[in-house]
């Protein structure tokens, strides 16, 4: 038995390393939780920085450093997953080039291996295979434009002790979390999680302007207006694709150093040629989040992003060598279950299926260990299914999981956009307008040819009763959006005092609303990185952290991301069908009912009937109750019942 299990193991790394072209003993292992304090003060204790990273025990239960600098004003904390062996090489907080930089580091570099090869090429030696010792040298050559080369999901602090400097970075789409607190001249605390903040001793203070917006429907979760606020009084999170310096003075200067050029278009491009280069970027994103010597899954939710991936997966698998385990929420009996569609993709490959079957008793039992996690209010019940895929994994002892999100926001895959792409095909080209709108209007495609597994597109998006209106609206343009839809339910001095002040208005969602220059590329360019993803990158993280399991995402490879908002409108909605190039560019492999799969249902749980539970209608009371006390609302809040979600939420939110 003990042979055998060895031999499935090496037939594993075999496979693996061929896939990845590299010896798989060079695999990535740094999924974590880090946390840190830099003061003006030589006061920090042992004690203190303990705190911090037994908060966030349980992004990392296999190990933990820390580090405090000689004069004690200085203190990195690290805890440690790991996803490959379980050497000391990789252990943090890890220092380099005699001890002048500091790293605690929590993610994963997918092109550490190639970078690490150029960097040898250089005369630069290593002593480890951990992609922390590759990022210290890349940062020793190249300082902050070190973070143009990496491809991966990550947020690192690094002391710099000649400069006396502290650096912080975070990833171009915000997989991976950083929140700080920061007094000028005083302090700097930061961690993956707030509540390892909150260890720190910093006083934990509702933050009541991002409560009104959550209820007002101005914004869901984040505040577009100011990316960097959270639900917390003075914790910020540093926004995508920035870093910040922090100097001796405690100082601290942020900066941009990526961002998508929604502006620029390849016109030569071929359909067929965008195919290629498409698969190709795919294919080398996915491969490089395959590296791990640890049992690799996927989610699998019956979606086009989903399917892509597993039957992906299985396509590098020809041989069969390794079974591809999936992991699926469902809800039996509701009309929105997928679980045909999962079947479609599972009866096709060689995937080893496992289910779970989410209902009201369980999200009753689990919600308040999941809103301790998530630590800010969330959207919706699917990502209580969500925290049920990530336990099933955890329990079949899969430790990385391989996720569609993002395909949506790059490829057009939500169908609000087809208003963007018909208001602006309106303008650009009559002729291919009307012609798309009739396939859309009559949910036909002339190529479709598996009319029994589609379904009409929801009334609500049909532009027979919207075309007068669509060419003058933008998808910023409407009132309820800057206003909010529920300003009766506030109490007057709330309204006055706190949500009028907190203007809806600024210089960065102003380029969105000139109705001259809004496009759809615009649309996707905010949802990929101002507002939609990074609340359900959150989501991502906090839940499977709270199971030590890790998310890795394909279709947020910043190569292919670039490439794919260079491409025409048409190569992302045709036809009267969104995400065509996905479609087309994996149709040989993916079943053809998921293929042509006309709706959308987005892993919907059946919300409403679980708020319908006697227990968790009182929770929703319970939470009206607080924030009528706190004169947040009014009395007319007692006959809303379309956010009772967001009374749910806020009634545990609250009383943390």
């Amino acid at each position: 038995m003990q042979r055998l299990k060895k031999l499935k193991k090496l037939k594993k790394n075999i496979f693996l390393a061929l896939l990845n072209k590299t010896n798989f003993f060079q695999i990535l292992k740094n999924m974590c939780g880090i946390a840190g304090i830099l003061k003006n003060e030589n006061t920090i204790t042992f004690d203190t920085l303990k705190k911090m990273t037994n908060a966030i025990a349980h992004r990392g239960p296999d190990g933990e450093g820390h580090w405090i600098s000689e004069n004690k004003n200085v203190a990195l904390g690290h805890r440690r997953l790991s996803i490959i062996d379980l050497t000391d090489d990789g252990k943090q907080p890890m220092h380099y080039a005699e001890r002048r930089y500091t790293i605690t580091f929590n993610g994963e570099i997918y092109n550490y291996i190639e970078i690490r090869e150029k960097l040898i090429q250089k005369g630069y030696q290593f002593h480890s295979q951990s992609d922390t010792e590759v990022l210290l040298a890349l940062f020793h050559e190249k300082k902050e434009k070190c973070l143009e080369d990496l491809d991966g999901m990550f947020a690192f602090v690094i002391w710099d002790a000649k400069e006396r400097k502290l650096f912080c970075a975070r990833d171009r789409f915000g997989e991976k979390p950083f929140y700080y607190h920061y007094q000028k001249g005083k302090q700097f605390v930061f961690a993956s999680e707030m509540k390892a903040i909150f260890a720190a001793d910093i006083p934990k203070k509702s933050n009541w302007n991002m409560v009104g917006g959550f209820l007002n429907s101005v914004y869901s979760i984040s505040n577009p207006h100011q990316p960097e606020q959270t639900f917390f009084e003075h914790i910020y999170k540093l926004e995508n694709a920035h870093y910040l310096w922090i100097d001796e003075n405690l100082t601290l200067s942020k900066y941009q150093y990526w961002d998508i050029d929604y502006n620029k278009k390849n016109d030569t491009i071929t359909f067929e040629e965008a195919q290629n280069k498409f698969r190709e970027l795919f294919y080398t994103s996915l491969k490089r989040r395959l590296r791990s010597d640890v049992a690799v899954g996927s989610s699998l939710s019956g979606g086009l992003d989903s399917s892509t991936i597993v039957c992906a997966i299985d396509d590098l698998n020809k041989s069969g060598d390794i079974i591809q385990k999936t992991f699926s929420a469902r809800f039996e009996g509701f009309a929105k279950d997928e679980g045909k569609f999962m079947n479609y993709v599972i009866n096709q490959t060689k995937v080893e299926p496992h289910f779970t079957f989410p209902d009201d008793t369980k999200m009753l039992a689990d919600l308040e260990k999941l809103c301790e996690h998530q630590e800010e209010p969330f959207a919706s019940a699917s990502i209580f299914a969500q925290w049920e895929v990530m336990k099933l994994a955890k329990e079949n002892n899969v430790t990385v999981l391989i996720d569609g999100q993002g395909a949506d926001e790059i490829l057009g895959g939500y169908h609000y956009y087809y208003d963007m792409f018909f208001r602006e095909l309106a303008q650009t080209n009559p002729s291919l307008f009307e012609k798309e709108l009739s396939l859309y209007q009559n949910n036909i495609n002339p190529s479709y040819q598996y009319t029994a597994y589609q379904s009409p597109i929801e009334k609500k998006y049909d532009l027979k009763t919207r075309l007068k209106r669509l060419v003058k609206q933008t998808y910023f343009g409407n009132a309820d959006y800057q206003v909010g839809e529920n300003t009766s339910i506030f109490h007057k001095d709330f309204w006055n005092e706190k949500m009028l002040k907190n203007k809806y208005q600024n210089k960065e969602l102003s380029q969105f609303q000139d109705e001259t220059n809004t496009n759809l590329n615009k649309i996707l360019y905010y949802n990929t990185m101002k507002n939609g993803l990074q609340d359900l990158l959150r989501y991502s993280d906090r839940n499977s952290m709270a199971h030590s399991r890790e998310v890795r995402l394909p279709f947020l490879s910043h190569e292919l991301v670039e490439f794919l908002f260079t491409l025409p409108n048409s190569f992302k909605i045709s036809e009267a069908w969104t995400k065509i190039l996905l479609r087309k560019s994996f149709e040989s492999i993916l079943p053809p009912e998921i293929t042509w799969r006309k709706d959308k249902i987005g892993y919907e749980p059946p919300q409403q009937q679980w708020l319908n539970s006697p227990v968790i209608k009182e929770m929703i009371e319970a939470g009206k109750t607080v924030l009528k006390q706190e004169k947040i609302l009014n009395t007319k809040a007692d006959d809303i019942t379309h956010l009772d979600w967001n009374f749910l939420m806020l009634s545990n939110f609250l009383k943390k």
